[in-house]
């Protein structure tokens, strides 16, 4: 067993696995067990009662966390001209048109999310295939095909993440890093699982929030009570 094994093993032992938490004991049982010498990321991973194969029951949008993730954001951007111009004043890594497609086309994939005009579609588009996949894909349901080109890559920049559910009906965010404190972490936390709450489908039956957990880049899921998801106190009243 690797040395990271063990250490997953022996988190493992530090509490009870079928245990539903209270958000706030959850987030302080992830920050004790991420001993890893990187800056672990937490991550929340919520269940969903969705029959994701309907299209009108799929939740796909962005939201902004408040205390950040705690990871440098690289941007991506797609654009010609004076577009081209502000998302660089903006603060994006990357910035091309047909040029940026062909390296992408070549094997680069060295940023985390990518934005585009609406112009520059016939040419993303054909980027499908490789950036599909990766979940880099400009779309329009989350403000990644746009023409305010400098707000979204200020906000990404900032804190902004993309989240939709995958195939089982997860959806699966960064809240942040292991560095955080619980208060900051608490309120990422609670950022997020008010707008899934917010973006339940109408067509939705049934129980929405199936089950929910935190964890570590390198540590065990600690699972979250459904009944008490939003039993956090404010940051302000922390």
């Amino acid at each position: 067993m690797t040395k990271s094994g063990k250490r997953y093993e022996a988190a493992f032992k530090t509490f009870d696995r079928s245990k539903l938490h209270q958000p706030v004991e959850a987030l302080e049982l992830v920050k004790s067990m991420a001993g890893s010498k990187f800056d672990e990321t937490v991550e929340l991973n919520m269940r969903l009662g969705l029959d994701v194969r309907k299209a009108e029951q799929q939740v796909r949008g962005t939201v902004s966390l408040p205390k950040g993730t705690g990871k440098k954001m690289r941007v991506a951007v797609f654009a010609q001209a004076d577009k081209a111009k502000e998302a660089t004043d903006a603060g994006a890594d990357i910035v091309g048109d047909a040029d940026l497609a062909e390296k992408i086309e070549k094997g680069f994939t060295d940023f985390d999310v990518a934005i585009a005009t609406p112009d520059m579609m016939p040419v993303v588009g054909k980027l499908g295939r490789i950036l599909g996949p990766r979940g880099l894909m400009p779309n329009p349901k989350t403000g990644t095909v746009t023409t305010d080109v400098a707000r979204t890559v200020s906000e990404f920049k900032a804190g902004k993440i993309e989240y939709k559910t995958d195939r089982q009906a997860n959806v699966h965010t960064v809240i942040g890093k292991a560095s955080f404190s619980v208060e900051d972490l608490a309120a990422n936390y609670l950022t997020v699982v008010d707008e899934i709450m917010r973006a339940k489908p109408s067509a939705s039956k049934g129980k929405y929030l199936r089950s929910l957990a935190v964890s570590s880049t390198m540590g065990p899921g600690v699972r979250i009570d459904p009944n008490a998801v939003k039993e956090v106190k404010p940051v302000s009243a922390a």
